[in-house]
């Protein structure tokens, strides 16, 4: 691995924090100069520019215009990393909802009738307000959901590349054209707006994801109805907040960018509303599969991106020096809180012992804390609920015949008063438990070893329900390209000496099995936010039919 100056990272020689604080800008914490300003930095973003206050309870609902205090329960944020009250928003009623939804379907009838380029344009504009408000963003998205502010301004660059690979989107929203049958006759199919696109998005990133959708979504000429998770509502509020400037500043419709803050119920209402033809969901697979009920009982179209159980296998022709700070840190980076987190690691049995000691040296090393402060490799899980589930997991894993590597627990004492800190664990564990089938959104790593040929490993990939990431750790190509083809990895992504997290936004995003077959971000992603049309036109003097068909009139 090279760091930002070229210099090659042998963790085993430098120490996993020292190689850790030399990884490149999107992955390590912020330098050391801005380590003391961190938590005014934050003090700065969610109190000043976006308005936020624990005394304050902020409107739930937006059509881009107008804001709307809404009627029902309020959803408190409360930041894991430190436990305080951070602002409160109001969920909306179900005519609420209606409303909102009607102000989309009329924004959608205008926006569609747009040129793209010039949609656009407006995208790009928009692009621009994020890198300007990049700082007091990533900042907030750092403190409500927890991950680190290098990846929390991370985040954000990502719906800054997603405005920019949007804006060049508009030009290229083609079809193509195809030689008819008949003589004097063309065939061509072109595509058009489906209306109202809603998204619903995950905590985990709070921003990035909804973005991917939004900025795709908008240039192909649909309005975007927006539910953020109820575990970080203010992300949702300042991106609606920007957005919204830049939306007026450039004469766009209200009801283009639709925001609707609540919990269950709202996505519900979104999974069976008939005016929403599209519905893209974030989020474990039990409420994908709920979606997916809803959306596809009325003939909707659903993109799901739900659960992963994502491994990487180590063959014994494996770089382990790069195959260590892959794995360290797709297990522990956000916590392992990301649908992409390493999960399992696949070893073969002639490195397994040795490649044991080094990550267990490795997380020897690793600090849990605060993640504003770049001396820290893990910061907190998002609440309670997910540090009982972690516990849980643990648990589960002693009874079903694990052996504990590194062990777990959460922490406790000064520094850790949100009680949402917890020690990254690593289980000696066999690929057949049923807590290895499942995913945990924690910290928690399983060491699984294979005998014999790649074969092998791939079916112990392939052989849970979710099929996400994966990657492969070989210097071998022959190992690498079975594990790219047709039998090898049947995950929606499949990597070569890299770890499981980490995308760009220029490929298509998703996975197969139950993590939805869904597919957002880059490549040709932008069609499922469109409608195909096939067109014929008839320019001679006759009117012949397909297929040779005779149908004579006297």
């Amino acid at each position: 691995m090279l760091d930002i100056q070229g210099v090659i990272l042998n963790p085993l020689r430098l120490g996993i924090t020292e190689a850790w604080s030399r990884l490149p800008v999107y992955i390590r914490r912020p330098n050391k100069e801005r380590v003391e300003t961190t938590h005014q930095i934050i003090g700065d973003a969610y109190k000043a520019p976006f308005g936020f206050s624990p005394a304050t309870v902020e409107p739930g609902a937006s059509n881009g215009g107008e804001w709307q205090m809404c009627s029902c329960e309020i959803i408190e944020s409360l930041s894991p990393v430190d436990g305080k009250l951070i602002s409160s928003t109001r969920a909306a009623s179900r005519a609420e909802y209606d409303a909102i939804v009607e102000s989309a379907l009329i924004g959608a009838r205008e926006w569609r009738q747009w040129p793209a380029p010039k949609r656009g344009e407006i995208i790009r504009l928009l692009g621009q307000a994020l890198r300007e408000r990049k700082a007091e963003l990533g900042s907030l998205v750092s403190y409500e959901m927890g991950k680190s502010l290098q990846e929390g301004l991370g985040e954000v660059q990502e719906m800054i590349d997603i405005c920019d690979f949007a804006v060049g989107l508009s030009r290229q929203l083609h079809g193509i054209t195809m030689h008819s049958e008949r003589p004097e006759h063309r065939m061509y199919e072109q595509w058009h707006p489906m209306g109202v696109v809603g998204v619903i998005s995950a905590f985990n990133f709070p921003v990035a994801v909804w973005c991917w959708n939004a900025a795709l979504a908008w240039v192909c000429g649909n309005s975007v109805l927006w539910k953020p998770s109820e575990k970080a509502p203010l992300c949702g509020i300042a991106c609606q907040r920007i957005v919204a400037g830049v939306f007026a500043n450039n004469g766009v419709p209200d009801g283009v960018a639709c925001l609707v803050n609540g919990g269950r119920e709202v996505g519900e209402w979104m999974g069976a509303d008939e005016r929403i033809p599209v519905v893209s969901a974030t989020g474990s697979t039990r409420m994908g599969k709920s979606i997916a009920v809803s959306v596809g009982q009325r003939l909707g179209r659903s993109i799901l991106e739900l659960g992963g159980n994502n491994a990487i296998i180590i063959t014994e022709k494996a770089d382990l020096d790069m195959a260590l700070m892959g794995c360290v840190f797709g297990a522990v980076g956000t916590a392992g809180q990301r649908c992409t987190s390493t999960r399992r690691l696949i070893i073969h049995a002639s490195i397994y012992d040795v490649f044991k000691q080094r990550i267990q040296k490795a997380y020897g090393q690793l600090r849990v804390g605060n993640p504003l402060d770049e001396r820290n490799h893990v910061g907190p899980l998002i609440d309670r609920g997910a540090v009982a589930q972690y516990e849980q997991a643990l648990r589960l894993a002693a009874e079903q015949g694990g052996r504990t590597l590194v062990e777990g627990g959460v922490l406790e004492g000064p520094g850790y008063e949100s009680r949402c800190y917890v020690k990254p664990a690593i289980i000696e564990a066999t690929p057949e438990m049923s807590i290895v089938q499942e995913e945990t959104f924690a910290p928690i790593l399983y060491l699984l070893r294979y005998e014999g040929g790649l074969a092998d490993a791939i079916a112990i990939q392939n052989g849970v329900r979710q099929g996400l990431s994966s990657a492969i750790m070989s210097l071998d190509l022959r190992e690498a390209e079975l594990f790219l083809g047709s039998n090898g990895s049947d995950c929606g992504i499949a990597n070569v000496n890299i770890g499981t997290s980490g995308a760009e936004i220029g490929g298509a995003f998703g996975g197969e099995k139950e993590t939805g077959g869904g597919r957002e971000s880059g490549s040709d992603a932008w069609k499922a936010y469109m409608r195909r049309q096939t067109n014929t036109i008839n320019f001679g003097r006759k009117l012949p039919l397909a297929q040779g068909i005779r149908f004579d009139l006297n």
